[in-house]
C-alpha cells in the first residue's frame, strides 16, 4: 500500500531530521550519520560527521550486489550513427581508469576538474571520475563561447580540463578546440592540461598544454573509491544570474546522493532495472541530476543522447529511441515537446512505434503550456507530469509524485509541493498570502538535501541572492499562486533572468555584451514569448549621438556580438535600434512595460514613466516587426 503524498510532506517537515535520516539507509556510507540535520537553518549541513563516496553508490555497490551484467548507460548518437551500451561491471572499468587518470595528473580531494565536452560516454565517465577520488568537476555546456567558458574557468580554477575535439549540431561540426584555447588566453589562472577526446569528426591539433585522452587513459592504473565527508563538495554548476559575477551552485556528496535516489523512486516513479531517459546536456543540471547521478544511484538504466528531437534525422527521433531501449520514464523540456509537435501536429508519429515500455513523460524547465501537455497526453496516452525546480535545488519542488500517490492533473500546475520542500506565497512585504492570490514563491528554511549549500568561493552572494529578501525563506525568483487544493502555479520569474528552451540565461549579461559596442549608447534586453522556446530574447539599443550608419547594419552587429560572446545557447536573434528607451524618472529601465507591449498583452502606464510618448514611438517600431499586433 502507498505511503500517502499528505503524510510524507508532514512528517518531513516536522520532523526532516528523522524524516532524512530514515531515507539515507538507501546508501552506503564508510562512516554512517548519527542525525541528518545539523547547524543553522540557513546554512544546515546534512549527515555531518558521516564519509561515503558517491560513485561507489553509483557504480561499484550495483556490481558488487551481482548487477554487473545490468545495462548502466545507454548511448544513441543520431548525427554521428554511434549505439553503445555500457554494463555496470563496464562502467565500473571506464570511470576506475580515467580516475587513476586523473590522479596521475596531480588531481587529488578538493580540487577542480573543468569539462567542456559533448555528449559522449567519456562527459559521464568523466564525472564519475572526479567523483570517485573526490575532485570537484565544473561542467560547462558546450555550446558556450569563450568569454563565457573563460569566466567559469578564471573563477574555479580548475586544475585540468577535460575536453573533445568537437561537438556536433545538425549539418555541422563545432570545433571545441579553438574555443577553449581562446578561453585559457584570457585567463589569469591557466589550468595546468588540457586533455583532449580525439573525434573523427574534426581532429584537434595539440599544443604544449594539451593531452591526447587515449594515450592519457592508456598509462594510468585504476583509481579505487576515496571516502569524503558527506559536505564535502560534489560538483559546482554555473547558473546565469543578474550580475556578471559567476553563480557556481554548490551540491555535496551526502545530502546529494540522499535526495537524488529518493527522488527517483518516489516523484519519478521509478525502480532499479528501469530506463530512464533525461533528453538533456550534461551541462545543465538535469543532466548532472537526471542523466548521471539519480539512474546510477537507484540502479538504472540511464540513456546519453546525442541529438535533437527533430531534424536528427526527424520528428520521430524520441519515438524511435523509446521503441529501441524500452524507455520507462522519459524527461524533456516542453521545448522539445513543441518542436515534434510543429512537425507532427496531427500527433501520428508515435501510434508508429511501439511505446508500450513507456509509462510516463516528464515535462519541465519552463512552463509547460496546456496546448502541449494535452498534445502529448493525445500522443502518448501515458500520464504527462509538468513537474517544477531549479538549478539551485537539484530536485523537484513540486511534483505529481508518481512514486508514492499520482494525483489528478491540472494543466498550467507542477501539482503539489514534494515532501521535504515547505512552500509558501508571499507578498511584498513578505506576509503570507492565501490560496490562490499570486507572490513570490519561497521556500522556508531549512532547505532539504541535495539542494545547494553555497555559491562557490561567494558565501556572501549566496545570502545575497536567495535568503536576504525574505528572512526565513529562500527565495526561488519565480511569482504564482498556490490553490486551495495545494497545487501551485508557477507563472514567471521575478528577476531578470530569461527561460529559453529551458536554459535559464541573463538579460542583464547580454545587455552588457550589447553596450559594449561602439555605437550603443544605451540598451535593455527583455524576454518575449516565442512558440517554441518559451521565450527568447529581444534587444533594444539606442545610438551614440551622431551615429548615422543604417540601423539595420548595427542590429546585425548587436545579433553577432551576443553569438559570439554568449554563444548560441542565449537564441539571440532580434536587435531593435530605437529613439530612446522608456524609463521611471529614477532612471529605471522599464523592462516588464517593453515585453508586455511586444508579447500584445495588456499593460498599464506606469505613474512614475519619464515620457509616456516614449511607448508609442517604440510600439510603432515593434509592429513593423510583428510584434505589438
Amino acid at each position: 500500500m502507498k505511503r500517502r503524498l499528505t503524510e510524507l510532506q508532514r512528517a518531513a517537515l516536522a520532523d526532516p531530521d528523522a524524516f532524512w535520516l530514515r531515507e539515507a539507509s538507501a546508501i552506503d556510507w564508510d562512516a554512517p550519520p548519527r542525525r541528518a540535520l545539523a547547524g543553522d537553518p540557513l546554512r544546515p549541513t546534512w549527515f555531518a560527521g558521516a564519509t561515503l563516496n558517491t560513485c561507489h553508490n553509483a557504480v561499484d555497490r550495483h556490481v558488487a550486489a551481482g548487477h554487473g551484467e545490468r545495462a548502466a548507460l545507454l548511448y544513441e548518437s543520431p548525427v554521428t550513427g554511434a549505439s553503445r551500451r555500457f554494463t555496470y561491471a563496464e562502467l565500473q572499468q571506464e570511470v576506475a581508469r580515467i580516475a587513476g587518470a586523473l590522479a596521475a595528473s596531480g588531481v587529488a580531494r578538493g580540487d577542480r576538474v573543468l569539462l567542456y565536452m559533448p555528449m559522449v560516454p567519456e562527459a559521464v565517465f568523466a564525472m564519475l571520475a572526479c567523483a570517485r577520488i573526490g575532485a570537484v568537476h565544473s561542467v560547462v555546456f558546450g555550446g558556450f563561447a569563450p568569454a563565457e567558458l573563460a569566466q567559469r574557468i578564471e573563477h574555479a580554477q580548475p586544475k585540468l580540463v577535460l575536453t573533445a575535439s568537437c561537438g556536433i549540431e545538425p549539418g555541422r561540426v563545432v570545433p571545441y578546440k579553438p574555443l577553449l584555447d581562446e578561453a585559457i588566453l584570457r585567463v589569469s589562472a591557466k589550468p595546468a592540461h588540457c586533455v583532449v577526446l580525439q573525434r573523427e569528426q574534426a581532429r584537434a591539433p595539440l599544443g604544449p598544454r594539451d593531452v591526447d585522452w587515449e594515450t592519457w587513459c592508456a598509462a594510468a592504473s585504476p583509481a579505487a573509491c576515496v571516502s569524503v565527508p558527506a559536505e564535502h563538495p560534489l560538483y559546482i554548476l554555473y547558473t546565469s544570474g543578474t550580475t556578471g559575477v559567476p553563480k557556481g551552485v554548490v551540491r555535496d556528496h551526502g545530502g546529494h546522493a540522499v535526495a537524488l535516489a529518493w527522488s527517483l523512486r518516489n516523484v519519478y516513479g521509478m525502480q532499479p532495472g528501469d530506463v530512464f531517459w533525461a533528453a538533456s546536456d550534461i551541462g545543465w543540471v538535469v543532466g548532472h541530476s537526471y542523466i548521471v547521478y539519480a539512474p546510477l544511484l537507484l540502479g538504472c538504466t540511464t540513456l546519453l543522447y546525442e541529438g535533437k528531437p527533430v531534424g536528427t534525422p526527424d520528428a520521430s527521433a524520441f519515438w524511435r529511441v523509446v521503441e529501441k531501449h524500452g524507455v520507462h520514464a522519459l524527461f524533456a523540456a516542453p521545448t522539445a515537446l513543441r518542436a515534434i509537435k510543429r512537425e507532427d501536429p496531427e500527433a501520428k508519429r508515435p501510434s508508429q512505434h511501439d511505446l508500450g515500455s513507456l509509462r510516463t513523460l516528464f515535462l519541465a524547465g519552463e512552463r509547460a503550456d496546456p496546448d502541449t501537455l494535452a498534445w502529448c497526453e493525445r500522443a502518448l496516452r501515458v500520464p504527462v507530469i509538468d513537474h517544477w525546480w531549479q538549478t539551485e535545488t537539484g530536485w523537484p519542488i513540486a511534483a505529481n509524485c508518481m512514486g508514492i500517490e499520482p494525483l489528478p492533473v491540472k494543466h498550467g500546475s507542477p501539482t503539489r509541493a514534494v515532501p521535504g520542500f515547505d512552500l509558501r506565497v508571499l507578498d511584498d512585504a513578505g506576509a503570507e498570502l492565501p490560496a490562490g492570490e499570486s507572490g513570490h514563491l519561497v521556500l522556508k528554511l531549512p532547505l532539504p538535501p541535495g539542494c545547494l549549500s553555497t555559491l562557490w568561493q561567494n558565501d556572501a552572494g549566496y545570502r545575497e541572492a536567495y535568503l536576504s529578501r525574505f528572512p526565513g525563506f529562500y527565495q526561488t525568483a519565480d511569482a504564482g499562486w498556490i490553490d486551495g487544493d495545494g497545487y501551485v502555479f508557477v507563472m514567471s520569474r521575478t528577476d531578470d533572468v530569461i527561460n529559453v528552451a529551458g536554459h535559464r540565461l541573463s538579460t542583464g549579461a547580454m545587455e552588457e555584451v550589447l553596450a559594449s559596442h561602439r555605437d550603443v549608447a544605451e540598451c535593455a534586453v527583455t524576454g518575449v514569448a516565442d512558440a517554441l522556446k518559451g521565450q527568447v530574447p529581444l534587444g533594444f539599443a539606442v545610438l551614440n549621438a551622431g551615429v548615422a550608419r543604417a540601423h539595420a547594419d548595427v542590429e546585425a552587429e548587436l545579433v553577432a556580438l551576443v553569438r559570439e560572446r554568449i554563444g548560441p545557447v542565449a537564441a539571440f536573434k532580434q536587435a531593435l535600434v530605437v529613439p530612446r528607451l522608456p524609463k521611471t524618472r529614477s532612471g529605471k529601465v522599464l523592462r516588464g512595460t517593453l515585453r508586455r507591449m511586444a508579447d500584445s498583452e495588456p499593460y498599464k502606464v506606469p505613474a512614475t514613466i519619464d515620457d509616456p510618448a516614449i511607448l508609442d514611438e517604440i510600439r510603432v517600431l515593434l509592429r513593423e516587426r510583428g510584434f505589438a499586433k
